[in-house]
């Protein structure tokens, strides 16, 4: 089943999945039980804003600010991304909270 993200779900790391420092190859992991995935920079910029208050608007948000770039065009790549980690079930989501403003 294809997991499909929104600019609204609010995306968490699910039990037994986290972001590791390798201190051997000075780079970051996200860690999955009996999985490894290396991670580019913009990756790890991501990921270190899932924590499973914020949606995926918020996120992109936060980073069109902090990198001044057009967060359409974030969400939608951190979008992409995302659904990508979900498939392989290495990020889950929920909707975004009725009440809760994007």
């Amino acid at each position: 089943m294809m997991t499909a993200l929104s600019a609204g779900s609010v995306p968490h790391l699910p039990r037994g999945v986290r972001l590791h420092h390798d201190r051997i190859r000075n780079t970051h992991v996200l860690l999955a039980p009996e999985r490894a995935f290396d991670l580019d920079d913009i990756a790890l910029e991501v990921l270190r804003l899932v924590d499973g208050q914020r949606s995926i608007r918020e996120i992109a948000g936060a980073l069109a600010a902090r990198y001044d770039a057009e967060q359409d065009v974030i969400e939608a790549d951190v979008i992409d991304m995302l659904n990508g980690l979900a498939n392989r079930r290495i990020v889950g989501a929920t909707p975004l909270e009725p009440d809760r403003k994007p």
